[in-house]
């Protein structure tokens, strides 16, 4: 166990919340939860003579850990999921459906019904949870709808001559389809239920306990135990999640902490109305500079630097900056979209606000020793990669230790040669750096040419910086391309051309497409660098790899989707998904297949001469 996660673990609070442990490279293997973070996580670091071997491989892999605190025991169940859904670490057992926790909804209609639903929607119902516990769900319903006799069924306009269902004869409603109760007088019967839902729930608590007493003393045990099981479904679900709340949709929480050597801007994204992030940005500061200064400056800077669809509507403070009002309207226009800074008093905001002020104040004590990990992960990656550097022949100074390499990764994706792509992915240390990603289609290349393709789109890239294109301006420390010999060959030469110095390598794979080695090339001579006696550099490179690959292939795909999807090819009798894949594959476009002459055509597999004729019946006219 690394050194300083002792004195870490000492210091872990007696709190419920969840924990997140990660590996040297600072990736997220495993979340959980915990009633109390300070004995549930100590566990693992714990000599087990019994322990599952599932398990011991996460505790081998674990470097770093984090928490989160939550108010109790439901938040914390709520969280996990959220996080789970968000990282799909390789140690949780992963849910491969959408099902979630339930809501509980007041519909938007005329006679309102209450239900429960697994999706909340803005289509201006109501919606209070999730909640974990289903059946809770189902009988505080089932307890409203008794208690103040509300519409059950879906129907939502009544014929004049509508006849009562079964639940108005068992005496479960009231018949509001037959036109016994106006709205106005409904509206009033739901209003109490609609309180109920939103924490004002003594009222029919106390009436639950004075049945149930009354019941008992009557000897009625059995309807006694009838309210017992209402008392205690109203009680559970009175732990409202405020780790997720569905109208709370989309907003950042902007905090600023104070240690002894440093001070923070602490972001928590809500997004969806479920907490799913919190992330910590070290702020250079005087000693005369409050929090409203530092959370000012944060917001103006931090923002500026974000894609628009990144900054959400709504961030949340815990005091209104003097100049919120220039705030705002600077950070509308860059977002092209009413962005608003709210320091909220009370309701969900408010307690989205007081349950990150809450794991700030834990955060505190243990922020600056993972500043210091972080600190130490990024050193030893940087000595990995300035090994390597060195070993390839080149002259490259170590970063400071607060710096990292700048590794910028390419890969083509191409369907025999047609829509050809490249994606480019960029890493700034173990971190990816999503906004700096770019996409190529590729226009000068016909076929499948990987090699012509790659030195078309590294010339572009660096074409784009030198005619001063501020999203190319930063330059790679190292590039990393997704090949071999032949693909290095291809960037290298357009380096050269370019009169451009930077180290190159590339990524081979093995027989099972996996992560094998590192190709450079030296003194004209090609040589690697085995992964496999480098555990950090192997899963650095391997996360690369897998993120350039998966990054160039989702766009090859969409615009594969989008060309085939409108095919003109669709329209002609007897051609399928199959035989239109044949065709664009040996043609490549369109208007190459509009050229073609029968015996063109039937050089494709699976096009004869009577499918070949349809095509060109089809084209002439």
């Amino acid at each position: 166990m690394i050194v300083d996660l002792e004195e870490r673990l000492k210091k872990l609070p007696d709190l419920p919340g969840v924990y997140i442990h990660k590996d040297e490279l600072g990736q997220v293997i495993y979340v959980g939860k915990a009633i109390s973070l300070k004995n549930r996580v100590r566990q693992y670091f714990r000599k087990q003579k019994n322990r599952d071997a599932k398990v011991q491989a996460m505790v081998d892999h674990i470097a770093d850990f984090e928490y989160i605190t939550c108010g109790t025991e439901m938040e914390a169940l709520i969280l996990e999921c959220t996080l789970i859904k968000k990282y799909m670490p390789r140690y949780n057992v992963l849910l491969r459906d959408d099902k979630t926790y339930p809501y509980i909804k007041i519909t938007n209609e005329p006679y309102p019904r209450i239900v429960k639903t697994r999706r909340a929607e803005r289509d201006g119902g109501k919606y209070f949870g999730p909640y974990s516990d289903a059946g809770a769900v189902n009988a505080i319903i089932d307890l409203l709808n008794d208690t103040y006799h509300l519409k059950r069924c879906a129907t939502k306009s009544f014929p004049e001559n509508a006849r009562p269902c079964l639940n108005y004869h068992i005496n479960k409603c009231d018949a509001i389809c037959m036109g016994t109760i106006d709205e106005e007088a409904y509206t009033q019967r739901l209003a109490p239920a609609e309180r109920f839902l939103e924490g004002k729930r003594k009222p029919l608590l106390d009436e639950l306990k004075a049945g149930m007493e009354e019941a008992a003393e009557k000897l009625n045990f059995e309807e006694a135990a009838a309210l017992r099981d209402k008392l205690m479904a109203a009680e559970t679900i009175s732990e409202m999640q405020r780790v997720a709340i569905a109208d709370a949709g989309d907003m950042d929480i902007v905090l600023a902490v104070r240690t002894l050597e440093q001070s923070y801007a602490v972001t928590f994204s809500v997004r969806g109305g479920k907490l799913s992030e919190r992330e910590s940005f070290r702020m250079q500061v005087n000693e005369s500079d409050d929090n409203n200064i530092i959370v000012s400056n944060f917001l103006m800077q931090h923002y500026s630097e974000a894609s628009a669809e990144l900054i959400p509507p709504i961030i949340i403070v815990e005091n209104l900056p003097e100049d919120h009002a220039l705030i705002e309207q600077y950070l509308s226009e860059l977002a092209g979209k009413k962005i608003r800074l709210l320091a909220p008093k009370k309701g969900d905001k408010r307690a989205f606000l007081e349950l990150a002020r809450n794991d700030v104040r834990q955060m505190c004590n243990v922020i600056d020793e993972k500043v210091k990990h972080e600190k130490e992960r990024i050193s030893a990656l940087n000595d990995e990669l300035c090994k390597i550097l060195s070993e390839a022949g080149y002259t490259q100074k170590k970063k400071p230790d607060r710096e990292s390499y700048r590794i910028e990764a390419y890969d083509i994706s191409n369907l025999s040669g047609i829509d050809t792509v490249a994606g480019m992915v960029v890493f700034c240390g173990t971190k990816k750096l999503p906004k700096e990603y770019r996409r190529f289609r590729v226009k000068t290349v016909d076929g499948p040419d990987d090699y012509t393709s790659l030195k078309e789109v590294i010339y572009r890239r660096l074409r784009r910086a030198e005619e001063g294109d501020a999203r190319f301006s930063a330059l790679p420390d190292i590039l990393f391309i997704d090949g071999g010999k032949g693909q290095i060959s291809a960037v290298t030469q357009v380096l050269a051309a370019m009169k451009i110095t930077v180290p190159v390598f590339g990524m081979a794979k093995d027989k099972h497409h996996r992560t094998r080695a590192l190709v450079y090339l030296r003194n004209d001579e090609y040589e690697e660098i085995d992964l496999n006696e480098r555990p950090l550099l192997f899963k650095y490179v391997g996360t690369i790899q897998e993120e350039v690959h998966r990054f160039a292939v989702e766009y090859h795909r969409k615009l594969r989707d989008k060309r085939v999807k409108v095919s003109e090819l669709d329209n002609i009798a007897g051609i399928g998904v199959v035989k239109r894949n044949a065709l664009l594959a040996h043609f490549g476009s369109i208007d190459a297949i509009k050229k073609a002459d029968i015996a063109e055509l039937t050089a494709v597999p699976g096009i004869n001469e009577a499918i070949a004729g349809k095509i060109r019946e089809y084209f002439n006219c």
